[in-house]
Formats: C-alpha cells, sequence, structure tokens
C-alpha cells in the first residue's frame, strides 16, 4: 500500500538528514529533487537518502525526480530506491514503466483537468498524480495558475488515481486539503527548512488519519 499521507520532496539542505527525520515521522514517500545537479551526483545524492530512508523507516519509499536512468540504474544495484516521479516533459509514462518493472512506483505532475484526464488515458501506468500548484512558489514555476484547496475537489472527481497536493503546501494546510479528499501533500521547504522535521512529518500524517 502506497501511504502518500506526507510526501517529502527534498531541496537545498542536508537531505538525507531531513528525510530519514520525515521517514520516522511517517512520510510515506520521499521524492530525491536536487536541480541543477549532474548524473554522477544526483545517483550519489539518492544513494545517501535512500540509505539512510532505509535504516530510518524501511516502509517510507524512495523516488527519484525525472530521472528514470537514475532510478533504473539504483534499483539495480538494489538500492531503498523504488521508481521516479515525472513531470510533463520528461520520458512518457508508458516508456517509463516499460523500463522500470511492473513493480515500480510512477507518479506524475498534473494540475488542470485537461492534465488529469490526459493522465486518465494513462492510469494503468500509474500509481499517483501530483496536482499543483497549490500555492504559486518560489521553487518551481509551472505556469499553471494555483488552485488553492478549492481546487481539488474537481480534480478528485475527475480520477480514480490518487492526488497528492504540491506547490508551498505548509503543515497548516494538510487539514483542509484533506477534507478534498487527496491522498496526500508533498511538502519541500517546509520539511527541508523545519526545526524538528520528524514532527512536522507527523502532523502532517496526523492531519489525513
Amino acid at each position: 500500500m502506497l501511504d502518500l499521507r506526507c510526501y517529502l520532496v527534498t531541496g537545498p539542505g542536508n537531505a538525507p538528514h531531513v528525510a530519514a527525520a520525515a521517514a520516522r515521522g511517517g512520510a510515506g514517500v520521499v521524492q530525491v529533487r536536487s536541480k541543477p545537479i549532474g548524473t554522477r551526483e544526483l545517483l550519489s545524492l539518492a544513494t545517501e537518502v535512500a540509505r539512510a530512508v532505509a535504516q530510518a523507516n524501511p516502509a517510507t519509499k524512495v523516488l527519484i525526480d525525472d530521472r528514470v536512468d537514475v532510478a533504473a540504474a539504483l534499483m539495480r544495484r538494489g538500492e531503498h530506491v523504488h521508481g521516479v516521479h515525472l513531470g510533463q516533459e520528461d520520458l512518457p509514462v508508458a516508456d517509463a514503466r516499460a523500463i522500470l518493472g511492473p513493480q515500480a512506483i510512477i507518479g506524475l505532475t498534473t494540475g488542470t483537468l485537461d492534465l488529469v484526464q490526459r493522465a486518465n488515458e494513462v492510469a494503468p501506468y500509474l500509481n499517483y498524480i501530483g496536482a499543483g500548484p497549490f500555492r504559486p512558489t518560489p521553487t518551481k514555476d509551472s505556469g499553471r495558475p494555483p488552485l488553492g484547496v478549492e481546487g481539488y475537489p474537481p480534480l478528485v472527481k475527475a480520477t480514480n488515481l490518487p492526488i497528492v497536493a504540491i506547490g508551498d503546501v505548509t503543515p497548516a494546510d494538510a487539514p483542509a486539503l484533506a477534507a478534498t479528499g487527496i491522498a496526500g501533500v508533498a511538502l519541500s521547504r517546509a520539511l527541508m527548512q523545519a526545526g524538528n522535521p520528524e514532527a512536522t512529518a507527523r502532523a502532517v500524517v496526523e492531519a489525513f488519519a
């Protein structure tokens, strides 16, 4: 069972340390994202994060942002890596599934009704979709208008895929977002910069309980 309630997207800072703390707090997914860095650097960072997460909470899944090749290499090495999160401009979902195999976790970024409906066309290859931005975020400009809390119920109705809200989400937003029917929230700065990432993750998980 994929637990999407609290989903960490790594960013600047001590990613292995924060990922381990979030995993102890119940974060079900850690996505390794650190742009822009080279392939070797990403391999090294993802390996560190995966090992830290495996030690902290083996139930937490580790995904690689965008890079199917890096995810495949780490999975083949036997690291604690479970799949990939794809953007709209990345490798097509069906191709990623063909490379990573049936057990891999694959997520796809959406954020509009049209994109969610298009994701439904490849739903057999997907485990979940991300939808955002929740609010404007300084870390990633998608070009899509922010959804706000009221933007999620129509997306939930439009798909059977679990939805994760992303885009400058804070722990304080989790209760209202949980009430929309989404599966979870993705947090980057709110966890990477938290004084106590473990407690922060636990509070988000409890908002979906």
